[in-house]
């Protein structure tokens, strides 16, 4: 299995089922030998599955935190790799980083996507290599998928209208909505430029992400919202189903 530093495509068509999970490990020091274990574990296996598409692994920029992204055919797909495969990878990464906190897993399928539309033709034509991944996971009271699809509509109507009808703000390359199969969070999977970038955009008045107008005023304090956390990370690694070299993955992510 080899191991690439491409970012994962998250509007996949053939993904139907994305999993989303957080581990806590301390340190930075901890976190790099932490995806090191990870990527050694899977390393030496083979494939567990055809039906999973992709896997990957960010560092947080707190310094402690750890994200795993992979992508499946579908959730019974996932069900049998844990059935059959997760025990000894994660027994192996607990004995060379012992305390790991495995904080969440989220099941989630992706409901829309926001690709920037004003500036997405830059550097020669090719959509700019993402820097950062900024994940925002919003919570809600009680499972309701309309109410899960209505908070994304909301958000992307503000976005449009932040941008007048030109999509994400600079240094925005995309965002990937996804809603948890049990109805009760959205988690954007949104690609930046660069750190800087994302906070760029929060900060400037009027322009950014969050600026005071209504339809972001009602994203605020959208019925029934309960948490909204936001974190930031960087690809450490990416691995993908044999069969799907790099550079085909590379070349599927150029406008």
């Amino acid at each position: 299995m080899s191991v690439t530093p491409v970012h994962p495509d998250p509007a996949r068509p053939e993904a139907g089922a994305v999993l989303i999970s957080v581990w806590d490990v301390g340190t930075p020091e901890r976190q790099r030998a932490a995806a090191d274990a990870v990527a050694a574990a899977w390393g030496k296996r083979e494939w567990p599955t055809p039906d999973m598409l992709s896997y990957s692994v960010y560092a947080g920029t707190d310094g402690r935190t750890l994200l795993h992204y992979s992508q499946w055919t579908g959730e019974e797909a996932y069900e049998e790799y844990v059935r059959t495969h997760r025990q000894e990878r994660n027994d192996e990464i607990d004995d060379a980083v012992p305390g790991i906190e495995r904080l969440r897993l989220t099941r989630t399928r992706l409901y829309r996507s926001l690709p920037r539309e004003r500036n997405g033709r830059e550097r020669g034509g090719r959509r700019p290599e993402p820097g950062c991944v900024v994940v925002v996971e919003v919570g809600f009271e009680g499972p309701d998928e309309a109410r899960q699809r209505a908070w994304v509509d909301t958000v992307a109507a503000a976005i449009e209208e932040d941008g007048a009808g030109g999509g994400l703000p600079p240094g925005g390359i995309s965002a990937h909505f996804h809603l948890s199969t049990d109805g009760t969070r959205v988690v954007n999977y949104a690609e930046w430029e660069s750190e800087q970038a994302h906070i760029d955009a929060l900060e400037a008045p009027g322009r950014g992400i969050g600026s005071p107008s209504p339809l972001w005023e009602r994203v605020r304090n959208f019925p029934g919202m309960v948490s909204n956390d936001v974190a930031r990370y960087r690809l450490l690694f990416s691995t993908e189903r044999p069969g799907q070299p790099a550079e085909r993955a590379a070349a599927a992510r150029r406008a």
